[in-house]
């Protein structure tokens, strides 16, 4: 898991006058509104006693812990403590790890990091969100295992043959190789589109929709934009586009939440959405069989432990990109955490630790020492041509 990026914390419509408490990259965090309905995201723990914040209750521009009542405004800083009197000093150092928020696409992001403003990657980017003749359509999901696994999946075209029948044909077309890939970057990921020869689609509405009664070749592809969020592009036609934007977030080493902001320009109408919502469902069913049995459970820390093929290209260069956060300082040392778990409670670091280093009463999360990435992560040798 990696810091320094934005996550998705919450729908917006479900962030209301209530705190919530949300578990993102293995630590727990209160998001709320505050009086003018901004929404702030901090560090879960009380730094009294230990308190959850978000058992506690709304109080202004604040969130006051259910323990001892001590009061935080959405930058971090204890405005009250109701032991010490009404007219108390509070001491500078009374403050919890704050976390920049943005709402974009009906999602509450979080900046978990502690990079300054003009140092953070973007959020990923659906240029065609609330343009004319785009129909936009939310879904929310769990799943368990590893999110780099899932973004594996995702980036690699040789599975829809054998996984999905909807995609390939299971291995019957004796003539089948994946297609060629070109592999492009972008600041913050990389992807491909390529083209596939796909099977007719058997629901007869969606048929209509697209025009497709035969066999097809069909443009596909998937673009990760840092470690957890992805775009897959369908285009059935050279006229009909959808769009699978999905920005997922790790809720701890075993376990992810992913929200879906779904654009597509045909079949538009909320009518419409029980059908798109069924179909994925069965889609995301069959990759959770594989995935779910795969040996071992996590990516390989290194590709000489799998034997990689160039239709695999996407899938080396998301592991790449995963190798350079990680030289930089942006992996969480899981085990770390783990081992010092039931006697200290941890914060991922946010931005106002770069500004004042010392003074926190909770630790940072350990991560990674910066440089330290297993050889072969990196190296395309790993694949084979």
């Amino acid at each position: 898991m990696y810091i320094n990026f934005w996550y998705p914390a919450e729908w917006s419509k479900e962030l209301t006058d209530e705190p919530m408490k949300v578990r993102m990259l293995g630590q727990d965090f209160v998001i709320f509104r505050d009086s003018a309905g901004v929404a702030h995201c901090l560090s879960n723990t009380c730094i009294h006693r230990g308190g959850s914040l978000a058992g506690g209750t709304i109080k202004g521009d604040c969130i006051q812990c259910p323990y001892h009542g001590w009061q935080f405004d959405g930058e971090g800083a204890c405005k009250s403590m109701p032991s010490l009197g009404p007219d108390a000093r509070i001491p500078t150092r009374a403050r919890v790890d704050a976390y920049p928020t943005v709402e974009r696409y009906g999602i509450v992001f979080a900046f978990l990091g502690d990079l300054s403003e003009a140092e953070r990657p973007p959020i990923m980017e659906i240029p065609e969100y609330g343009k004319p003749g785009w129909h936009i359509q939310e879904t929310g999901s769990y799943s368990d295992g590893d999110f780099r696994r899932q973004l594996d999946n995702g980036l690699d075209p040789a599975h829809n043959e054998f996984v999905h029948p909807t995609h390939g044909f299971s291995g019957a077309n004796e003539d089948y190789r994946t297609p060629d890939l070109t592999v492009e970057d972008t600041p913050w990921g990389s992807g491909f589109l390529t083209k596939y020869f796909a099977p007719p689609l058997k629901d007869k509405k969606m048929r209509d929709a697209t025009g497709r009664t035969e066999n097809a070749v069909i443009e596909a592809g998937t673009f990760h934009h840092g470690p957890c969020d992805m775009c897959t592009k369908i285009h059935p036609t050279a006229e009909t586009f959808m769009h699978q934007n999905v920005f997922k977030v790790p809720v701890d080493e075993n376990h992810v939440r992913s929200f879906l902001v779904q654009t597509r320009n045909f079949l538009i109408g909320a009518e419409h959405d029980a059908r798109f919502v069924e179909r994925n469902l069965e889609v995301g069913g069959q990759d959770r069989v594989i995935l779910a049995d795969l040996n071992p459970e996590f990516t390989p820390e290194t590709n000489s432990h799998e034997f990689l093929l160039p239709a695999d290209e996407a899938v080396v260069r998301y592991r790449e990109r995963l190798a350079e956060w990680q030289a930089r300082g942006w992996r969480i040392n899981v085990d770390a955490v783990e081992q010092e778990r039931k006697h200290q409670a941890f914060a991922i670091p946010c931005p106002a630790r770069r500004e004042q280093p010392t003074g926190w009463v909770l630790d940072a999360v350990p991560l990674m020492p910066e440089g330290q990435v297993a050889d072969s992560i990196a190296l395309r040798s790993g694949t084979q041509g």
